[in-house]
């Protein structure tokens, strides 16, 4: 532990100095002001957390006060739960904005049938830091004068690498049931382990998630799935069945598919395809930036429409015909329940619907009008298509592997030559639909589409036909239309 309070005297030191100035404006006005939670456990983890937030003796009404004074811009949000916000601008080195959260101490109380805390102000940092979520999560330093206060041993905890409530956990999860969800998410984040009283008071009580909002349930699976280690955080989801009530696909995907029972589960080859496509993320001026939530949920999710669609058949084998298309319904139905964003939603359903299109493509010899197809109808998600794709070749037979590898990899290199060729990303007609019109002399309406459509398709058979070609190719369809 010593190397970690180390750690975070280098950390707390160089907090801005705008920062101990406003704990001596506290102090100054009789009040206490201690910052809390997660950046007191970064900084003995060795990271500048970018989230300030404070916990104080006074009032909201005090608070705003005092911040008014400090800040170059303060606002009342969150005045309802005790928390009043501000910031400076560009004091941070690099030009960033200070930035801070202040609340009132509180102890929150809970009705067992709803969804969100009645706010009770406190009258102690110990009382307030015994509502926290986790010990490693219930230490605070007072500022100014970096005063370290740990009453629940978090220190101990963060050292051991595990993650316990500071009160009975069946008291503290009955009280806030996302704090069950929290604990995923954490180990997700950290690489913490949930320690045995608490996971088992989860087991016990994971039912009670269902009365918290999908919204606030979103958010924690988010922040899960964009975590260095996601694997870790969706283990504690389906082992302590929460999972069978926030994301029930994924615990149904726990099938074993042959005969002998020796075979990994799809349960176990979706965290496997997961920790695969995490690994081709790119940096910030890749295709694909990590963390990327739209290839993780499609990673993760690609196959739940397995189980509704397995068949035995004779000899002992197993078939998921059509599970792509199935699980793209199933993708949509349950990520519009979670109440992620349409764009979210409709992505992640159409990379699940085509993360089998590739297959075949080394044995069958496409056409260049199959490539163009499957740029097309990839459209803006194509780079995470590549990667869901390979990400999908998990076999253990090393040249099956490696014969999809290069399957594929000839594929992107022809759907590089077709690009250069033909600006794949934007392909269209050779006439539009004012050419069309003008060829034909028709008006504005249904004909004038049905035409695009046919010089659509002949370009994605031929390549670009040429002004004059597709004249001529208009022309005969339209004659053989009326005749």
């Amino acid at each position: 532990m010593r190397a970690l309070q180390k750690r975070a005297v280098g950390v707390l030191t160089g907090l801005a100095p705008e920062v101990i100035e406003l704990g001596g404006l506290f102090q100054a006005a009789g009040h206490e002001l201690a910052l809390v939670g997660g950046p007191v456990r970064d900084a003995f983890l060795g990271r500048v957390s970018s989230d300030l937030d404070f916990a104080t003796s006074a009032t909201p009404d005090e608070t705003q006060a005092i911040l008014a004074r400090w800040g170059d811009a303060h606002w009342d949000i969150g005045k309802e739960f005790g928390t009043i916000g501000a910031s400076r601008f560009g004091r941070r080195r690099g030009g960033e904005d200070v930035v801070v959260e202040v609340t009132t101490y509180r102890t929150d109380a809970y009705d067992p049938s709803s969804r969100k805390p009645e706010v009770v102000f406190g009258d102690s940092l110990e009382g307030d830091l015994s509502r926290r979520d986790f010990a490693v999560n219930a230490m605070a330093v007072r500022v100014p004068d970096l005063t370290f206060v740990d009453p629940f041993d978090g220190l101990a905890d963060l050292a051991r690498g595990v993650l316990r409530t500071p009160v009975d956990p069946r008291q503290s999860f009955d009280d806030d049931p996302l704090r069950m969800m929290r604990a995923a998410r954490f180990a997700a984040q950290l690489g913490f382990a949930v320690d045995e009283a608490a996971r088992a008071a989860i087991v016990e009580q994971a039912e009670r998630i269902t009365i918290v909002s999908a919204e606030r349930v979103r958010d924690e699976l988010t922040k899960l799935i964009l975590a260095r280690g996601p694997r870790a955080g969706l283990q504690v989801l389906v082992e302590t069945g929460l999972a069978d009530h926030v994301l029930p696909e994924l615990p149904a995907l726990r099938l074993e598919i042959d005969e002998h029972h020796r075979h990994k589960d799809v349960y176990e080859h979706s965290l496997t395809v997961l920790d695969k496509a995490i690994a081709l993320e790119t940096g910030p001026d890749g295709p694909v930036p990590a963390p990327d939530l739209v290839l993780r949920l499609a990673a993760l999710l690609h196959d739940i429409g397995k189980p509704r669609t397995r068949r035995f058949e004779a000899g002992g084998g197993v078939s998921f015909h059509h599970h792509e298309m199935v699980g793209a319904k199933l993708v949509a139905k349950r990520l519009k329940e979670l109440r992620f964003d349409k764009a979210t939603v409709q992505a992640v359903a159409r990379l699940t619907e085509l993360h089998l299109r590739f297959h075949g493509y080394g044995e069958a010899g496409w056409t260049d009008s199959a490539v163009r197809r499957y740029v097309t109808d990839a459209g803006p998600l194509l780079e995470r298509l590549h990667r869901l794709t390979r990400s999908d070749c998990t076999t253990r037979n090393v040249r099956k592997a490696q014969r999809l590898s290069a399957a594929y990899d000839d594929l992107e290199e022809r759907i590089a030559r077709l690009r250069a060729q033909e600006e794949l990303d934007s392909i269209r007609p050779d006439l539009d639909g004012t050419q069309i019109m003008a060829v034909l002399d028709i008006p504005p309406g249904r004909e004038v589409g049905e035409a695009y459509k046919h010089l659509l398709a002949l370009r994605m058979e031929h390549g670009p036909l040429g002004d004059e070609r597709a004249e001529a190719e208009l022309r005969s369809w339209w004659a053989a239309r009326e005749a």
